[in-house]
């Protein structure tokens, strides 16, 4: 299992690849939704498992903190670390980029994922693409 931070448009592609089996093949999210315009000022992640592309996020920054989005697990790697190498590999990332603050927005039911992780809820539940969520912080440094 190898988190990498992307750097050419074959890991994009795969890291869009992963994004789109799970949030628009799963989860019914608009395509015109999933990949927005916010792609060219983010970071990407792609996860491997045995060289195949397995799992994604990306970072960005937004009002002087830390934004950590999109992030996915394909069903056959889910429950095996997959989504906590992500998460380490975002916030070390984090840190290098001077970040002492990370928000995100958890779909409900993986917030007790991001909980483990150190996050907490800041906000009632909202729905986003059509699905509940909501924002959660942790401090970092």
């Amino acid at each position: 299992m190898e988190v990498k931070l992307v750097q050419n448009e074959k890991e994009l592609a795969d890291a869009f690849s992963v994004r789109k089996t799970v949030f628009v093949g799963e989860q019914n999210v608009p395509v015109e939704e999933e990949i927005d315009h916010h792609e060219e000022e983010s970071a990407h992640f792609v996860l491997y498992v045995n060289g195949e592309p397995s799992g994604a996020g990306r970072f960005r920054v937004v009002d002087g903190y830390g934004k950590v989005e999109r992030i996915c697990v394909l069903q056959q790697q889910r429950g095996t670390g997959a989504g906590m190498a992500i998460m380490e590999k975002i916030e070390d990332y984090a840190r290098e980029k001077g970040m002492e603050k990370l928000k995100l927005n958890a779909q409900t039911h993986a917030i007790p994922f991001y909980g483990k992780l150190g996050y907490e809820v800041i906000s009632e539940e909202f729905l986003d693409a059509g699905i509940p969520h909501k924002t959660m912080v942790k401090k970092i440094q």
